[in-house]
């Protein structure tokens, strides 16, 4: 089968098509044909070895997918057999190799996708909806103003609108072009801030009618950490939901202190239990096929242009889910 392998870290170039056999699955596990397999920005930083956590090489990178189940291991359910699904892999042992016509995964990991659910949409639901849907639990917005950086992204999208639904009193918007700022107010933001712009930290005050913001959901990092606490009202709360280092200096945190603001760190992983992975898949992927939740579509690439996909993420044009359709 063709996969995509990473033996060398740098520039999106590094990703190889490669030919490699294709995986049977073992007793308990279930094997997939991929439809759909979704590009994070963590696995473009994994590529450069600018993550927190440095694969050993080589490795095939993507770690969810959507399918057609192909075949069965021993001792797993008949009826499974041609079944829709999504293969969530970075909750199994084998996290990755989601960049492939076919993946294998345990058959407990496998979430059935309604009928209504493109396997696109089912892969924007995976890490990208988990991720917002959790970022929501853990620090809730009902009755609060809110900053949603990169609005406009795979998080970000899904953020504005479930922070809508979750019952927040202001959802404010952070991105940067015109198009994203308009897909943000789309899909429910009250306003949309330029944040490529010196000022934008003024403009969240004055589109919170001079009190700033009770949380900010930071999913950007770098540099972009200390310039939001500029909009973050006394008594607020900024959540580390971000992929790279946080610029946040020692008089920074001092600030802080001095006013009452506090900090919260966001890891998905922990929070994900096998029941709790399922149950929450399984309401995004509803609420999604009912309508309730628009998955921004993004861009589509054949599996052998999954360098094309990784350049898009690197230079930050992208919109909505990335997908390879292999």
């Amino acid at each position: 089968m063709r996969a995509i392998q990473l033996s060398r870290f740098g520039g999106p170039d590094v990703l190889d098509v490669v030919d490699v056999p294709q995986p049977e699955p073992k007793a308990g596990e279930m094997l997939v044909r991929v439809r759909a397999a979704g590009v994070n920005f963590f696995e473009v930083l994994m590529r450069a070895d600018r993550y927190a956590v440095t694969p050993q090489l080589p490795v095939m990178l993507g770690v969810e997918a959507a399918g057609m189940v192909e075949a069965l291991g021993q001792g797993v359910d008949a009826r499974l057999l041609g079944a829709r699904v999504a293969a969530p892999l970075f909750a199994s042992t084998r996290p990755f190799g989601g960049y492939a016509e076919y993946v294998t995964l345990g058959a407990k990991l496998a979430v059935p996708l309604p009928d209504a659910l493109s396997f696109e949409d089912a892969t924007a639901l995976m890490v990208q909806g988990l991720t917002a849907l959790h970022l929501l639990r853990q620090s809730p917005p009902k009755g609060k103003s809110v900053l949603v950086l990169a609005a406009a992204g795979g998080v970000g999208s899904l953020l504005v609108q479930l922070a809508r639904r979750e019952g927040a009193s202001a959802v404010i918007a952070a991105a940067g072009g015109a198009a994203k700022r308009d897909l943000a107010l789309s899909l429910g933001a009250d306003a949309a801030i330029d944040y490529s712009r010196a000022d934008w930290a003024a403009q969240v005050w004055g589109a919170t009618g001079g009190d700033g913001v009770d949380i900010v959901y930071d999913t950007v990092g770098g540099s972009m950490t200390a310039a939001t606490l500029a909009a973050l009202t006394p008594c607020g709360e900024l959540v580390f939901a971000a992929l790279g280092r946080y610029a946040v200096s020692a008089s920074d945190l001092e600030a802080m202190i001095n006013r009452n603001q506090s900090l919260r760190g966001f890891a998905l992983l922990p929070l994900l239990s096998p029941d709790v992975l399922r149950d929450s898949l399984s309401e995004l992927f509803d609420l999604a096929a009912s309508g309730g939740l628009l998955v921004t579509a993004g861009s589509r690439f054949p599996l052998d242009q999954a360098s094309e996909a990784h350049r898009l993420l690197d230079e930050r044009r992208s919109t909505g889910k990335v997908v390879l359709v292999p």
